[in-house]
């Protein structure tokens, strides 16, 4: 894996870049934006720019606030000056109820789209290449020299990921039979599954250092949360009908991918992303299954690398594949766009904590990380897996607390498990709490992982609590040490 090339900015750019800050910035943003006047932050993010070239008398699906057709169910669906109160009801009633509606609909951020809105542009289409970015890191940790090029060692994260999502479920289930009822938020079962990549990955690197094998352990376990996640949308929470016959169309675009590499020796990286890519996300598209996964098949047919020279490696600047290439040129545009990501998802109203948010913060604060440890711990102690060399058990725990920062995607399953207009705002804004306050994960996995005596890579040497799961193991690795960040 390697780092985005140094360049000559002065420093303070260059940790914007390297921070992840355009994302924070972004989250933080959108949180005042939305509390503070949540009508204009919903025309920004779901301002339908087709609108731009058609009649505005012709925008028959829009509410008057930039609302793109999707929310037309949450307002009454009258002509101009006929939206009134039900007889005997007073109008400023209807005022009420038609400013709740719209309070519902401005912080919604993953509401299911076809219109042209920066909401689709960025969570549809750009987020694309943040996702081929993380499938390249992934992919290379694999190869020969890299964290998890032992199958057996790869395959334990993504055993770990089954108990990241069946513990967080189970957790959150036992609470809804205990202290509420199924009918009421029974539907947000999978709500505290999700694990949200960018922000993991930046409290992970800090914890462990770049350069520790838990980062890409972390990467592979999250990844593989969010499909399953997908997956779960897909099947439990159904926008529309499925087609998945559409995904045969990027099977083709990965047999065209081969064909760039093995038969027409194509180098450059935009051969890949401008035509199997555009094919492969278009099918994805298609399918019912979101497109921001579309790149990722494509990522593994690019010409790469035969071997990992190590996590954040500076000896990988050098190579010039179509695959490091490929995260070399869009490392600091994927930086901006998760700042948009953030400005766009993250207006959640603060206003309503209640049953929902305690169940989805517990299922994600103590769900993940038991169920990661103990499913790590089966896989190890049943079907004979082994944990990476450098980590031990205390790490897989620090990684199920970091996992726990569910925060986008879970406001993503939350807006889909509870759609507006089918529940109380009540019970929508305290899902949505709940997975907002997830940043307290990060807080819990900083405390945790200094309580177990684990220390960034280049800090001082941590103490030893625990042995490795396999006495055979050869000695921990060697890392470079790297202040580079090359997915978030």
């Amino acid at each position: 894996m390697s780092q985005a090339k140094p360049s000559n900015r002065k420093r303070p750019i260059r940790f914007l870049f390297e921070n992840s800050i355009f994302l924070i910035a972004g989250a933080v943003g959108a949180l005042v934006w939305a509390n503070t006047d949540p009508h204009s932050y919903h025309q920004f993010s779901h301002f339908d720019f087709m609108s731009i070239f058609s009649d505005a008398d012709d925008q028959h699906g829009h509410d008057g606030h930039g609302a793109t057709s999707d929310h037309a169910d949450t307002t009454e669906a009258t002509p101009a000056g006929e939206q009134v109160a039900d007889a005997g009801q007073p109008a400023e009633d209807a005022s009420d109820e038609h400013e709740a509606a719209s309070t519902v609909t401005a912080t919604e951020p993953y509401a299911p789209t076809r219109s042209l809105t920066l909401h689709f542009l960025v969570n549809d289409i750009f987020m694309a290449l943040f996702f081929a970015i993380a499938g390249k890191e992934v992919l290379e940790a694999l190869l020969p020299g890299g964290a998890l090029s032992d199958p057996r060692k790869a395959a334990t994260p993504l055993f770990a990921t089954v108990g990241g999502v069946v513990g967080p479920a189970v957790i959150y289930v036992g609470g809804v039979l205990m202290f509420s009822s199924w009918d009421e938020l029974g539907r947000g079962w999978a709500v505290p599954c999700a694990t949200d990549i960018a922000f993991s990955y930046l409290v992970a690197r800090i914890i462990f250092g770049a350069g520790h094998p838990a980062i890409a352990f972390l990467l592979l376990l999250a990844i593989a949360d969010d499909a399953i996640g997908l997956v779960i949308l897909a099947v439990f929470y159904p926008q529309g009908e499925l087609a998945l016959q559409w995904l045969l169309l990027s099977v083709g675009a990965m047999a065209l991918g081969i064909v760039f590499q093995k038969v027409l020796k194509l180098s450059s990286f935009w051969w890949y992303l401008l035509i199997p890519g555009v094919m492969s996300w278009f099918a994805f598209f298609k399918s019912g299954i979101h497109p921001s996964l579309g790149l990722v098949p494509v990522i593994l047919c690019m010409p790469h690398a035969k071997t990992d020279l190590g996590i954040f490696a500076r000896e990988e600047l050098g190579r010039d594949d179509a695959l490091n290439a490929f995260e070399h040129w869009w490392k600091n545009p994927v930086e901006l766009i998760l700042g948009l990501f953030g400005l766009v998802n993250a207006g959640v109203a603060m206003s309503n904590i209640g049953t929902g948010t305690w169940l989805v913060l517990t299922g994600l604060i103590i769900g993940k990380p038991v169920g990661i440890v103990l499913f790590t711990w089966i896989g190890v102690r049943f079907f004979k897996l082994t944990i990476p060399g450098g980590m031990s058990y205390r790490h897989v725990l620090t990684i199920g607390m970091v996992a726990g920062i569910g925060f986008t995607v879970a406001l993503f399953v939350a807006t889909a498990a509870f759609p507006a207009g089918s529940t109380s705002v009540e019970v929508l804004d305290a899902v949505k709490m709940g997975a907002l306050g997830s940043f307290f994960a990060a807080i819990i996995a900083f405390v945790g992982a200094r309580m177990m005596g684990i220390r960034p890579v280049g800090a001082p040497a941590e103490t030893t609590v625990a042995t490795k799961s396999d006495p055979s193991e050869p000695p921990e690795p060697s890392f470079v040490e790297s202040s580079g960040n090359s997915l978030a």
